[in-house]
């Protein structure tokens, strides 16, 4: 058998197996709610998450909640501006648009909570 028969029987079945295991893997990741996050931004934004979130006093008023619930699935962390190793809770920044308007937030993961520090509108309306 030659070299390329070879190579085409391997590749056929690297993909079949392939397409059996994303279809298998999806279904147990809608099934369960489990969520693979391998790189560093959506790991950083699950850890955000996993915390109950705490707005600051003064940003009540001002914070739409709805806005920084989407920001917290799908923003950007800007790992540049943030410190992970800040005494006593790591400060994190994360951008990104929602309802066609550019925000940024400051949050700061303790152990038990994460605190919205900052919310800022980086568009002008």
């Amino acid at each position: 058998m030659s070299f390329l028969k070879r190579f085409g029987y391997y590749l056929a079945g690297l993909s079949i197996g392939l397409l059996f295991l994303a279809f298998f893997l999806r279904k147990k990741a809608d099934e369960t709610g489990v969520e693979f996050c391998y790189l560093p931004n959506c790991r950083v934004l699950k850890a955000l998450r996993s915390n109950p979130l705490e707005v600051a006093e003064r940003l009540r008023a001002v914070a739409d909640t709805a806005a920084v619930a989407y920001l917290l699935e799908e923003g950007d962390v800007e790992f540049d501006s943030s410190d992970p190793r800040a005494e006593p809770c790591g400060i994190f920044v994360v951008t990104g648009t929602y309802v066609e308007e550019q925000l940024q937030l400051t949050l700061e993961r303790c152990d038990s909570l994460t605190r919205l520090t900052q919310y800022q509108r980086l568009t002008e309306e």
